[in-house]
């Protein structure tokens, strides 16, 4: 048995080497995007890690730009990939879902989200559950029926806040109330802010590593997306048991019900825990930015409140925003647009191709990954004049933009846009307006972005805030 044993492994030694081979002999036919694998295995992952755990990651970019070109190869958490920078080939991989490329995230990613999650859906079903999710998010649901709960949730959190904030905590209460009310109807409560710390957890292990032997935070990570699981799960059946007997109500979790396509409740529950997380981590990032940014840069914030103030001046102090009200901010769009642009919450996307692709004169092999790299391009100063300061302004008039053609992506694009990018804007907007006409405020200590797992800033940054007169700006 033992000399079996022997004769076995030259055998298998033999194949794996010529499996590589003749892998390594097809690579080199193929004319792949230059650049470098890095270390074996490793490749370039720690030094990617280390520069967006810095405040200033663009030189791991613009290092391989200026010796490659826009478009790179190099090799991060496991596998070679190609990296675009190049707006042209960005538009490409994204019009080019399902057909050239599928979507591919870490394990820990998806394990999380779950296997029914909208970010993990393909082909047909993924159509109709983003059909869905756009049609609960569109401008016309926005102004008739989420508005009015926008703004008396934002308008409820505010009137709470004195002394010194964390101001990226309580930007996160906000969205995930709002969030909860507009897929569940659910108004703040103890079960709601149980269920948030909850989420917390579970986004900490989104980019960890997928062993729970390994990674105590994994672990952690784990045990929460149990626990949110079991408690969305009560609902669902709730909610099915009052939807069968006649009681419906109009909100995303209504809509599943309600629907002919028979979801079970566990890709309900998956579908849920995905919009929340969503909702939940992005927006409040934008908000946290948008006035670190603002504070920054006085004269924008000088001009914002002048804004908000003149709209305020038109409304009794309890009155709430209308939908004319959100459409008379256009430096409030500016700063929005702005925001997203130097911020890039979402810094690119991973696709995976399904083919060899040739692009740009190179060959992308099938099943490699690819990076379409957002943010690359928007601090682009080919793209955008002086394109690494905060200055809405440039969007006034669009002078900012020193090229053609499509290279605002903040959402996205293709198939998978964002369905939520116009509700984002809005709450933002809704936001600002009432921080800017209710509260002044300073930092309360110096603190800094950093981009690695996700765009935050290290210390939640913290304010200290005091009362503006709200009556004395407001109409008799």
């Amino acid at each position: 048995m033992a000399v079996f044993g022997y004769l076995w492994f030259p055998l298998v030694l033999c194949t794996v080497v010529f499996f590589f081979l003749i892998r390594a002999t097809r690579r080199r036919r193929l004319r792949l995007p230059p650049g470098n694998l890095g270390l074996p295995f490793i490749g370039e992952t720690l030094q990617l890690i280390s520069a967006y755990k810095s405040e200033n990651p663009e030189p791991f970019i613009d290092e391989r730009v200026n010796r490659f070109g826009p478009i790179f190869t190099t090799h991060v958490f496991g596998e070679p990939t190609v990296f675009s920078a190049d707006p042209e080939t960005n538009r490409f991989i994204l019009q080019n879902e399902g057909k050239l490329f599928e979507c591919s995230y870490p394990a820990s990613l998806s394990n999380l989200l779950g296997r029914h999650s909208l970010l993990l859906m393909k082909g047909n079903l993924h159509k109709r559950m983003h059909s869905l999710t756009m049609s609960f998010a569109n401008s016309s649901i926005i102004k008739d029926h989420l508005l009015v709960d926008i703004d008396r949730l934002i308008r409820l959190n505010l009137d709470s806040w004195t002394g010194r904030v964390l101001l990226m905590e309580e930007a996160k209460k906000i969205t995930f109330e709002l969030t909860v009310k507009q897929l569940m109807s659910f108004d703040p409560c103890e079960w709601t802010e149980s269920l948030r710390k909850e989420y917390v957890l579970v986004i900490e292990g989104f980019f960890t590593v997928a062993l729970p032997i390994f990674s105590a935070t994994y672990r952690r990570a784990i045990k929460a997306r149990t626990k949110v699981a079991e408690a969305l799960t009560l609902i669902v059946r709730q909610r099915r048991k009052e939807s069968e007997a006649g009681e419906r109500k109009k909100d995303m979790l209504g809509a599943l019900l309600a629907g002919d396509d028979g979801f079970s409740d566990e890709q309900i529950v998956d579908f849920l825990l995905a919009l929340l997380v969503a909702g939940y981590e992005t927006t409040s990032t934008i908000m946290t930015l948008a006035v670190k940014f603002l504070t920054e840069t006085p004269l924008a914030l000088a001009q914002i409140k002048e804004e908000h103030d003149q709209i305020r001046a038109k409304k009794s102090e309890m009155e709430p925003l209308e939908w004319t009200d959100y459409k008379s901010m256009p430096f409030s769009q500016c700063v929005v647009n702005e925001t997203l642009r130097v911020a890039n919450i979402i810094g690119g996307i991973f696709r995976r191709s399904m083919t060899d692709i040739n692009i740009k004169g190179y060959t992308i092999p099938k099943g490699w990954k690819v990076f379409a790299s957002f943010r690359a391009v928007h601090l682009d100063h080919d793209h955008f004049k002086d394109a690494r300061s905060f200055n809405p302004w440039r969007w006034q008039d669009n002078s900012g933009a020193t090229s053609p053609g499509n290279v605002f992506t903040p959402f996205g694009g293709g198939p998978r846009l964002c369905p939520g990018y116009e509700l984002a804007r809005v709450e933002l907007s809704v936001f600002l307006h009432h921080l800017v006409t209710r509260l002044s405020w300073v930092p309360a200590e110096e603190d800094k972005l950093v981009f690695f797992p996700t765009t935050r800033t290290q210390k939640r940054y913290p304010i200290n805030v005091q009362r503006r007169n709200v009556s004395k700006l407001c109409k008799d």
